[in-house]
């Protein structure tokens, strides 16, 4: 039971039994009215009025009648509602009950209406507001457009009570203190204006959205009852942009600032909403005119000082300090209050609030596990950002790719599927819409039921199968796609997938580095380690220092890295040439430069490009070269996983893989660890003869580096000098990039035994490592390979034959050709070499 319109316009007869009174001049009595509006309704509405509870809730369409008769009171400059102005809502609105019952009683409407803004015009002549109250003849419908020109609240301001009147605002979920303190500010007699201070997206105008939506419905997001001096208050958001927009003339907007706060004034019941106050700090004084004109900011000091006007500002820290803080007569007129951003228990819970809207929007259903996924993985991945805004940006998105997925399905399958989810859909939709109006009427028991009508659907159409799903389901695996292409953190690193690829991370490295599994085992396990969550959160991935000779496969261990682990690309290494940073004034490069110098905003050249790709492998090579102060920098990178650079930004490092690449130590590795003292029993195994290197290399890095650098380090991986055997892998790998290449003109490579033996023997140097071999098998093959393509020797579809070569040739190799066509295709096919006895 509820009350409904008609139930008023029966009550506003009932007030006025004088036949000279109101309602008297058309002779209607309450009798005949409530004879009329029985003959209406049913036998079942009979029976639930007799059991009719002592607190019967409004519905809907009643809140809105009143809302009608208040703005007809308003723009009639009364500062009451009287029986006329609900009458005048009565008889403008569209209830098909309301329009029976006064067809019913034969009621003059037009005679009526007459009568009410006649009476109204009179009382309004005894409080000397005659000359705002318009006349009959050009009073349209109420709720209807008026013809009196708009004032300036309404021209650049936005309604935030109406929007949540009419459920357009997102409800507010926990924040209970910072709602409470907002009131008591809120509350002062004078400067008496909140400024909602935090980092963006954590819900600073969701806040000011929220006191609308209390304000409304009479209760504060708690659950209690809303304070009395709030009752009957107006939140406006003001537009700033609109406001500065068009006032060309010297003066305009100074007019119109002053025309706001006059009807604010006015009205007495107005606060003013100005998200990103800060803009209000020279708008309007800047470019129009040079200078004269008062800005904003300080057309509004009297008015916030005096509490003739009351103000909820937003803005950032930042933004705060460096453009209210300045100004201490504004700063001191606002009182702070500083929104922190909320847990991931917290986060958790908003998203449980606002998915409903999220389905509605989306016509899909959120799991729960994709909410919690949506919360964590933003925290664990989108460092940039703030939750909750980015745990809500990842389900609209991944609500958005299902939606149009789902989309596509349906059509390829037919009108008949549309038909079917369209049936499923609206059944959910229409269960959950009706929920939602039950509980804004206060009928929490109809409202529960509901709910749980809901829970069955939703778990129903969850249990369907993929392919026959009416309403797709937003899972986790949706979750995890949308932050990969945030991110550019590839799926499978947040999945079930990535124990296996974490198995297979040496194997795949050892295709890549040959000569070093001891070096490869110490790197993949400090990657297990990070993925298996064990590490710290805060900081890197791993920090690792690789040190060797020159052209052991440092630099190439860590392109590995990036390419097994981190996305399947080189462009996911970051890499720094520490010889460009030898000098003290070059760290600045590192993070940009400070105010005041050469290239100052343009960014670092380490936190820019860390800030672009966070999951990346971050190579700071032949790191001895550089000036000490770069390792005060990399202290804080590696300890607590961040670095702020010129511009004030933090720059997370939590998921880079740090990799520093050292020579120091090569001396002792080209000794082979040879040493003073003795050798015992057992001590000849690999494993012990790594672990003796290893101690007599960190011996030697502590001579160069210092403590507090090596301390942080997660692994020291050191690399063993190349033996013969190593060479040979390696030229075969080398090679293999030369077919390849070949491969992309139609030409198969087949590379008899001696000139593999050759190239060996030419390019195996204990001293200088792999660069040796590349440079050999650029002398032997590719200078005779490149000869024979440009001569015409070997041509698309023949198999380029490398033969070791006589005294008398030129070149160390010669390059034959062979016509075997399906031997050549099959070469091709499997992109690789075709290996042969001389």
């Amino acid at each position: 039971m509820q009350v409904l319109p008609q139930h008023i316009l029966l009550g506003l007869i009932s007030e006025d039994p004088s036949r000279t009174g109101f309602l008297g001049i058309s002779g209607i009595t309450a009798q005949s009215a409530q004879e009329v509006m029985y003959g209406m309704q049913s036998t079942n509405e009979m029976k639930r009025r007799r059991d009719t509870p002592r607190d019967v809730p409004f519905s809907r369409a009643g809140k809105r009648l009143f809302e009608t008769a208040l703005q007809e009171s308003r723009r009639m400059g009364m500062s009451f509602i009287a029986p006329e102005h609900i009458f005048l809502a009565v008889i403008a609105s569209d209830d098909q009950e309301v329009n029976e019952l006064i067809q019913g009683l034969s009621m003059d409407v037009d005679r009526l209406k007459v009568e009410a803004l006649r009476r109204l015009r009179g009382e309004a002549e005894g409080e000397g507001i005659r000359n705002r109250i318009v006349p009959a003849s050009e009073t349209t419908a109420v709720g209807s457009r008026s013809k009196r020109e708009p004032g300036a609240l309404d021209e650049f301001c936005r309604d935030l009570c109406a929007e949540a009147a009419e459920n357009r605002l997102d409800p507010v979920i926990g924040r209970f203190k910072e709602v409470a303190r907002m009131a008591q500010i809120l509350a002062r007699r004078t400067k008496n204006n909140p400024i909602l201070l935090g980092e963006p997206g954590t819900g600073k105008t969701a806040l000011a959205e929220g006191l609308a939506r209390a304000i409304v419905n009479r209760t504060l997001p708690d659950g209690s009852q809303l304070p009395e001096f709030l009752i009957g208050k107006r939140v406006l958001a003001l537009d700033v942009g609109l406001l500065i927009a068009g006032a060309k003339e010297r003066g305009e907007l100074e007019s119109r600032v002053t025309n706001i706060l006059a009807e604010a004034k006015e009205a007495g019941n107005i606060i003013l909403m100005i998200d990103e106050v800060h803009t209000l700090v020279g708008a309007g004084a800047i470019g129009r005119g040079g200078g004269g004109g008062l800005d904003i900011s300080n057309m509004l000091k009297p008015a916030l000082a005096r509490g003739h006007l009351q103000c909820i500002g937003a803005t950032t820290l930042d933004e705060h300090r460096k453009h209210i803080e300045k100004d201490a007569a504004l700063e001191r007129r606002f009182q702070p209050l500083i929104l922190r951003e909320p847990s991931e228990e917290d986060a958790l819970a908003i998203l449980e609030g606002l998915v409903d809207r999220y389905e509605r929007h989306h016509r899909c259903i959120y799991s729960s596990d994709a909410l919690v996924a949506a919360v964590k993985l933003s925290s664990r991945y989108i460092a940039d950002r703030h939750l909750p805004d980015k745990a809500i940006d990842l389900l609209d998105e991944a609500g958005s790719r299902v939606r149009i997925a789902a989309y596509n399905a349906l059509k390829e399958a037919g009108d008949d599927a549309m038909d079917a989810a369209a049936a499923s859909y609206g059944e959910l939709s229409q269960v959950m819409e009706t929920k939602d109006e039950a509980a804004r009427d206060f009928l929490y028991e109809e409202a529960t039921l509901l709910r749980i009508r809901e829970l069955e659907l939703k778990t129903k159409l969850s249990g369907a199968p993929e392919d026959a799903a009416a309403v797709p389901i937003v899972s986790v695996e949706h979750i995890e796609a949308v932050v990969a292409a945030w991110s550019g953190v590839p799926v499978e690193q947040m999945g079930d997938d990535e124990k296996e690829k974490l198995l297979g991370l040496a194997d795949s490295l050892r295709g890549r580095v040959i000569g070093q599994d001891e070096a490869i085992q110490t790197t993949a396990r400090a990657v297990a380690r990070a993925a298996s969550g064990l590490k710290h959160p805060s900081r890197p991935i791993a920090t690792l220092m690789f040190s060797g000779p020159t052209g052991v496969g440092k630099t190439e261990l860590a392109k590995s890295l990036a390419e097994a682990h981190f996305g399947g690309s080189p462009s996911n290494m970051i890499r720094l040439d520490m010889s460009e940073y030898m000098e003290r004034h070059s760290v600045a490069k590192l993070i940009g430069a400070p105010p005041g110098y050469v290239g100052y905003g343009e960014g670092g050249k380490l936190t820019e490009a860390v800030r672009r790709r966070p999951h990346s492998v971050v190579l700071f090579d032949e790191i001895e070269k550089a000036h000490p102060d770069v390792f005060n920098v990399l202290l804080q990178v590696i300890e607590d996983g961040r670095l702020t650079d010129s511009q004030g930004r933090v720059v997370s490092f939590k998921n880079s893989l740090i990799v520093l690449t050292t020579n120091v130590g090569s001396s002792v590795v080209a000794k082979g660890g040879a040493g003073i003292g003795f050798e015992l029993p057992g001590e000849n195994s690999v494993a012990t003869q790594h672990r003796r290197l290893r101690s007599l290399v960190l011996e030697e890095l502590k001579s160069y580096f210092r403590p507090e650098l090596l301390n942080r380090l997660d692994e020291v991986v050191v690399f063993r000098r190349l033996l013969k055997e190593d060479v040979a892998q390696i030229a075969e790998l080398e090679l293999a990039k030369t077919a390849e290449r070949v491969a992309e003109r139609g030409i198969a490579l087949r590379v008899e035994a001696p000139v593999l033996d050759m190239i060996i023997e030419e390019g195996y140097s204990e001293s200088m490592g792999a660069r040796e071999l590349r440079r050999a098998v650029t002398r032997v093959v590719d200078d005779a390979l490149s000869d024979a393509l440009i001569t015409g020797k070997v041509v698309k579809g023949q198999i380029a034959v490398l033969r070791k070569a006589g005294a008398e040739s030129p070149l160390p190799v010669n390059v034959l050709a062979a016509d075997d066509v399906a031997a050549a295709n099959a070469v091709l096919q499997k992109n690789t070499i075709e290996w042969v006895e001389a």
